[in-house]
């Protein structure tokens, strides 16, 4: 009763069509033109003057000062959370006891 039962698969019904043949086809190779030799291209060197280099470091600074604030702040909004959920644990600990040695 409570041995499983393997199905069988059936025989199949109907009609059976065989499976298509697949006739090789011969690839053509067409006459290939001589290859160009490939041109690099020219490549204009960036220069960086005074006043650029102070703003690029500029720039840098502020950004790098920007990711931090907005780390330290969400830091603070986590730790901030962490003890307000452990004040109220307490609170709600110490009401359930007061109220269990009250009885």
């Amino acid at each position: 009763m409570l041995r499983p039962k393997i199905p069988t698969n059936p025989m199949p019904t109907g009609i059976v069509t065989p499976p298509a043949v697949i006739e090789p086809t011969t690839v053509v190779q067409h006459p290939v033109a001589p290859a160009t030799a490939p041109v690099a291209p020219a490549r204009s060197t960036v220069q960086l003057t005074p006043g650029a280099m102070v703003a690029l470091v500029g720039g840098g600074t502020a950004v790098v000062l920007v990711v931090g604030a907005v780390l330290v702040s969400m830091l603070l909004a986590v730790a901030i959370t962490a003890a307000s959920l452990a004040i109220c644990a307490l609170a709600i600990r110490s009401l359930i006891t007061a109220d269990t040695k009250r009885h």
